[in-house]
């Protein structure tokens, strides 16, 4: 559904009238162009502390990405980054400060800041630990103050271990794929699997199943999937066979109508995943309903059938899969859960439980997982443009998307290349992950 507050700010007469008036004046994100996905542009100010542990792979890995990069001061910076992984006292943070103090100004609108740090996890000195931990709150703070530019910030952690691993991640961040993703925190550990991928078509030749495929977020998911040369294999329930066939065939993918809540789904799907090849690249678990009531009034079908749907039929699908070697040596196992599941909402506790369990699977499995080279993670949208969000009452859909720091909400899009980025080859070092893409949300924040 259009947000018109969104398309009048931006207008010429709308600008004005805004800041006349004092209103907020969110800014019209700028996004993967369809045509031409994963390129970057622009400039880079790199910047770090002193005993920098990445600044110079970083300058590497940035080198024929379509990025100047600087490390001295350069006007008209399209982005910032710095290594803070050195900082382990509270003096030497000065050095963050002094950085982003001189440089913040230089960020244009739609920017984008990476911090890059060390897992305080993977830090033996505690208080070195304890400097890396604060970067949390930096960012997570430097993020409001940028938002109303249309401007992210996001914390990078390491493993001083996987500096392989950087590259996919940093690109991403950079990239206009991450337009709604800000004031987030990604983990890199030592890739499980092989890194090798072209940059620009990452999925060429893989297979990738998306549960509830036929519309919404699923369908854009499928969309941006094709986009990077998967085929998908569409999943969703027979009432929707007619729209899955119809978008599946648009884009040379395979539709399967199939409920996952019934009697042997799970060995259905995982039997028609056989007959398409010897591998399965990956599977995006979208597939959910909400049945919302208070507690008091919600019925017991109300909650078991959302469990079911949510949570039941994913567990179920997994076991399957993982009972085989088709996900071995660099598949991929994406959730979407939801902030609802993070932060909880009235009239969900239902959604909640299910979206929260799926948080759980993700770091429950994330470490069997890797062992058979397969990665596991999970999104969690926030307020996201879609059937549903339209059929809220207006006053709350406009209070939805002007309580994040970018003054607006997401698009399908928005969530589907954060899974594209997480499905990729070359984010083989991602596991464990959970990201908001919610364009930070006071929600649970």
């Amino acid at each position: 559904m259009a947000d018109f507050y969104l398309d009048i700010a931006n207008s010429g007469l709308g600008k004005k009238v805004f800041s006349a008036l004092g209103l907020p004046e969110p800014v019209a994100l700028t996004r993967e162009n369809t045509q031409t996905p994963h390129r970057l542009s622009g400039r880079v100010l790199l910047g770090c502390s002193q005993q920098g542990y990445f600044v110079d792979n970083i300058a590497d890995l940035l080198k024929g990405s379509g990025v100047e990069v600087a490390r001295d001061s350069v006007e008209g910076a399209g982005h910032l980054i710095f290594d803070a992984s050195g900082i382990s006292t509270a003096a030497e943070s000065t050095q963050l400060y002094a950085f982003f103090h001189q440089h913040i100004k230089l960020l244009p609108t739609c920017g984008r800041v990476v911090v890059v740090g060390l897992d305080p996890n993977c830090v033996a000195s505690a208080d070195h630990a304890a400097l890396q931990r604060g970067l949390y709150g930096f960012v997570k703070s430097l993020a409001k103050e940028i938002g109303r530019k249309g401007a992210t910030a996001n914390l990078l952690l390491v493993d001083p271990a996987s500096e392989g691993a950087i590259a996919a991640p940093l690109r991403f961040l950079l990239s206009a794929g991450s337009a709604f993703m800000n004031a987030q925190i990604l983990t890199a550990a030592p890739p499980v699997a092989s890194l090798r991928a072209a940059w620009l078509r990452p999925l060429l030749d893989k297979t990738v199943v998306v549960t509830g495929a036929a519309r919404g977020i699923g369908l854009a998911i499928a969309e941006v999937l094709t986009r990077d040369g998967a085929c998908v294999i569409g999943v969703d329930v027979p009432q929707a066979e007619e729209e899955l066939t119809a978008h599946m065939g648009r884009l040379n993918g395979h539709a399967l109508a199939l409920d996952i809540t019934s009697e042997g789904a799970a060995a259905v799907l995982r039997d028609y995943c056989l007959t398409k090849g010897p591998s399965l690249h990956g599977i995006v678990h979208n597939a959910g309903i909400t049945r919302d009531k208070m507690l008091s009034r919600m019925s017991e079908q109300q909650w078991a059938m959302l469990m079911q749907v949510n949570l039941g039929g994913v567990q179920r699908i997994n076991e399957a899969l993982l009972a085989t070697d088709l996900l071995d040596d660099g598949g991929k196992i994406v959730g979407v859960a939801s902030i609802s599941g993070i932060a909880g909402n009235i009239g969900q506790t239902n959604y909640g439980f299910s979206k929260a369990a799926v948080i759980g699977m993700v770091e429950n499995l994330a470490e069997s997982c890797a062992a058979r080279g397969i990665t596991i993670n999970a999104v969690a949208p926030g307020f996201i443009e879609t059937q549903m969000t339209a059929a809220i009452p207006f006053a709350t859909r406009q209070m939805g998307r002007r309580l994040s720091s970018l003054g607006q909400g997401g698009l399908p899009v928005d969530v589907a290349e954060v899974i594209g980025f997480f499905v990729s080859p070359q984010a083989a070092g991602i596991n464990g992950n959970v990201v908001r893409v919610c364009g930070q949300s006071l929600l649970g924040a």
